[in-house]
């Protein structure tokens, strides 16, 4: 009966619980879909300037 004591804590430790309101979830989702983005650009151009110079160097102009 283990797993019964364990859903019955679990779920009296859920009630402690603050849950964040719908506007901060809004702003927290945004804030890491924008740094998402601008990760995704850094290494975007990142890697864009990496290529450049491995095809420079492999040509070798």
């Amino acid at each position: 009966m283990k797993l019964v004591e364990y859903i019955k804590d679990t779920r009296g430790e859920l009630k402690h619980v603050t849950w964040p309101t719908k506007r901060q979830t809004l702003n927290y989702s945004l804030i890491v879909i924008g740094i998402s983005l601008v990760t995704a650009a850094v290494l975007a151009l990142a890697d864009h300037i990496f290529s450049l110079g491995l095809e420079a160097l492999i040509l070798g102009n």
